[in-house]
């Protein structure tokens, strides 16, 4: 069974509120980039165990604390017995750190790919507790349509936005961006756009009232990206942002302008 985990884009991203349990509530808008993705395949074990191989991109810490594996362990507590033992192949081209939700996207796939290989029937009710176990933009990825999220990023609706006449280019800094480091000094505010708004902007008129609230602690730490924002306007972007926490920096162009 072989699926290919899209990245996903933050088209704005507000950071209003700090809670009691010490997560933030957001706003923003999870936007999946085909063009970006992973390739993640389960096959029935050659040996007694289930095991992780990873190749492509380089992937921090031990094979065993990936959430392609916290997902099987999720998986296989749920179910209460021990599950037929797989070889699970992950082909990383999302880099880690980026605010593309990579590992999360890997994650979740591996939840959806076990209820089908195991035939397990799980509800998406369930999927959905497990995917946010394993963390805040998981749920996203048992759909992989646009949608504006609220919460933890957990909260989705669904939005009518649809940027297949655009191309999304990535700027990919060698820069690892810790959540500790984003949230370390953000200031939570009441967002200053609403973002369900957002299909009806014209997108020339995002950059006037669509920003990512961390660009403003990131870019502080690291000026080369906002360096990197200004590359991909002075090229022709119709926007450009970095994307979660970055450190990646996208720009939305027109097909064909080069």
């Amino acid at each position: 069974m072989l699926r290919f985990p899209p990245a996903k884009i933050n088209i704005g991203l507000f950071v209003t509120h700090k809670r009691d349990d010490g997560y933030h509530d957001l706003e923003t808008i999870f936007y999946p980039v085909y063009s970006c993705k992973d390739a993640l395949e389960i096959v029935p074990a050659e040996g007694k165990t289930t095991q992780l191989y990873i190749t492509g991109l380089p992937v921090l810490g031990a094979a065993t604390n990936n959430l392609v594996m916290k997902a099987y362990e999720l998986v296989e507590g749920f179910v209460g017995k021990p599950l037929d033992p797989i070889d699970i192949y992950l082909h990383k081209s999302i880099p880690m750190g980026a605010g593309l939700g990579g590992g999360s996207a890997d994650g979740t796939y591996m939840l959806r790919m076990l209820n089908d290989y195991y035939q397990l029937g799980l509800s998406l009710e369930t999927l959905l507790e497990m995917s946010l176990s394993l963390g805040s933009d998981c749920p996203f990825f048992l759909n992989d349509q646009p949608q504006f999220a609220t919460g933890r990023g957990e909260q989705l609706s669904p939005i009518e936005l649809n940027l297949a006449a655009y191309e999304i280019r990535f700027i990919i800094p060698n820069i690892h961006v810790t959540t500790k480091t984003a949230f370390q000094h953000i200031l939570p505010k009441p967002a200053s756009y609403d973002l369900r708004k957002l299909e009806v902007l014209d997108i020339e008129n995002w950059k006037h009232y669509v920003v990512n609230d961390f660009e403003t602690t990131i870019f502080k730490v690291h000026p080369e990206l906002q360096h990197k924002k200004q590359q991909l306007y002075d090229e022709g972007a119709l926007y450009a942002a970095m994307t979660g926490t970055g450190s990646v920096i996208y720009g939305i162009f027109k097909k064909g302008d080069r």
